[in-house]
Order: C-alpha cells, then sequence, then structure tokens
C-alpha cells in the first residue's frame, strides 16, 4: 500500500505517515486507530511505546 493510499483511508496527509513512520509524529488514537483498521488489526500489532 502506497503511503498516499494509507493517508486516504486514514484521512490524513501523505505527509503525517512519513512523519509516524520516521517517528517524528505520534498519531492521535483516533488516527492510530483507524491505521490498524485498515490493515485489519489491533493497535499494538502496528505501533508500539519504548
Amino acid at each position: 500500500m502506497s503511503q498516499q493510499a494509507l493517508a486516504d483511508a486514514v484521512g490524513v496527509t501523505r505527509q503525517t505517515i512519513i512523519a509516524i513512520e520516521k517517528n517524528k509524529y505520534s498519531p492521535s488514537l483516533e488516527v492510530a486507530f483507524k491505521i490498524a483498521q485498515v490493515f485489519q488489526c489491533s493497535v499494538e500489532q502496528v505501533f508500539s511505546y519504548q
């Protein structure tokens, strides 16, 4: 899945997805749950807290 496709599915910009991938931005709970929903998995499978 492209960054743009994920951004469109979640309702954020491509730049937001890039920032999340580079650990420069922590998504809101709503965005985190939407990303997990797109991939049909739990938030814990997509994100981890160090």
